[in-house]
Parts: structure tokens; sequence; C-alpha cells
């Protein structure tokens, strides 16, 4: 009997590189950001915490524009540049704010993806977050 992990048929190393391709152009991993972060490097994106407002007030990553995913309308993101890349965050793996935030996004004409993980997964990783006193990024390891 075959295992069934290998019950579908396997990709071929082309179909492979094209499926996980596409698929990180839709992640975003908490590692590159923070580095960017550190390095300054934030020309062309907006981080976009799509949780609810307690959650934004409790913790959030430096510079991320409050943006809950229920009040994403045309009317809410006008003032917003469509030219930049919106990353959307919520909690972790087991919330899909930062999903259903980056849908309504791109359902308006925006370019989104997703911090893989959200701040449950930036924080683990000993990343800061700000609330009333916001604490640097920490010396970067890979």
């Amino acid at each position: 009997m075959k295992p069934r992990i290998l019950q579908f048929e396997t990709p071929t190393p082309n179909e492979a590189v094209t499926y996980f391709g596409r698929e990180l152009g839709f992640e975003v991993d908490p590692v590159d950001l923070a580095q960017d972060l550190a390095e300054g490097r934030t020309d062309g994106y907006v981080l976009a915490e799509t949780r609810g407002t307690e959650a934004y007030a409790r913790a959030r990553i430096p510079g991320a524009i409050h943006l809950p995913y229920r009040e994403i309308t045309e009317d809410s993101t006008r003032d917003l540049d469509k030219n930049l890349v919106y990353v959307c965050y919520c909690e972790s793996i087991h919330c899909n704010a930062a999903t259903q935030g980056a849908l309504r996004l791109s359902a308006l004409g925006f370019t989104a993806k997703r911090l893989s993980g959200g701040i449950t997964t930036w924080q683990n990783a000993g990343y800061p977050t700000e609330t009333a006193h916001p604490s640097p990024l920490r010396t970067l390891e890979r």
C-alpha cells in the first residue's frame, strides 16, 4: 500500500517552482519584514493591522496602520495609495482577519499580501511591538 502522502501525483520540479513561487508572492516572512524595518527599507509597502480596535491598542507592529477588515470599504480606503502594497496581518495562523483584509483590499483594486503567522509569530520571534512605549528592533539573526 502506497503512503498517504504519495497518493496524489507529485508535481514536477518546474511545476513546484511555479506553485511555490506564486505562494510566496502572497506571503511575507516575519524575518524579511523585520530586516526591512531594521534597515529602513519601507518604501513601496504599508503594514496594515486588520484586527479590531482593542487588539490594535494592545500591540501592533511598529509603523502599522489600523485597517480593521470589517471596516474596509471603498469609502474607508478612499485616501489610501493604490500604488503601495498593503501587508495585512492579524493575530495568528488561527485567525483570518489578515486574509479577510487582503481579500477586501484586493477587491477594491489594491495590491495586498499577508504576513505569515501574524503578530503572534512576530512576537514569538522576539520582534518588537508598539503600545504606549515603542521598543527598538532587536538584532536580527537568521
